[in-house]
């Protein structure tokens, strides 16, 4: 279950999971923003698992927040040790290159393979995703896959 957003229209630090029904309840809604926004969402989500490789899909950003207008969608992928992009299904391949899933989809994705650096770096890697850009701290939502 997420928790409440706080007085800054943000979740509360940390990396909090949910199910795509609670992210779609909580921030799917409320504009067409909104609805536009985690259809792209759902869809990358789809092309990343579509590789069989897909560890962890976190959502950071203004989309997991309560403005009502999120600019684009932020993700954060931790794809199988043994993941191979030139194994992939070619119409997933653009997610993994960030200037391309910017263009095509108004995503940003950050991604690495577990294996490429330790756990406490992967760690490292999403809590990153937690830092906003005043230096403020917010939490990101970990959808469950």
């Amino acid at each position: 279950m997420l928790p409440p957003l706080d007085e800054n229209g943000d979740l509360p630090l940390g990396i909090h999971s949910a199910t795509w029904a609670e992210v779609a309840e909580r921030f799917g809604i409320g504009s067409e923003v909104r609805v536009h926004a985690l259809a792209r969402l759902r869809h990358l989500h789809e092309l990343a698992a579509r590789t069989g490789k897909l560890k962890r899909f976190c959502v950071f950003g203004s989309f997991v927040s309560s403005t009502t207008d999120p600019h684009d969608v932020d993700v954060a992928l931790v794809m199988a040790a043994d993941f191979r992009l030139e194994e992939s299904p070619r119409e997933c391949r653009t997610i993994f290159s960030h200037a391309d899933a910017q263009a095509r989809y108004g995503a940003s994705v950050f991604w690495l393979r577990e294996g490429m650096v330790s756990d406490r770096l992967v760690r490292e890697f999403l809590e990153t995703w937690q830092i906003k850009r005043d230096g403020a701290k917010r939490g990101i939502v970990d959808i469950q896959t």
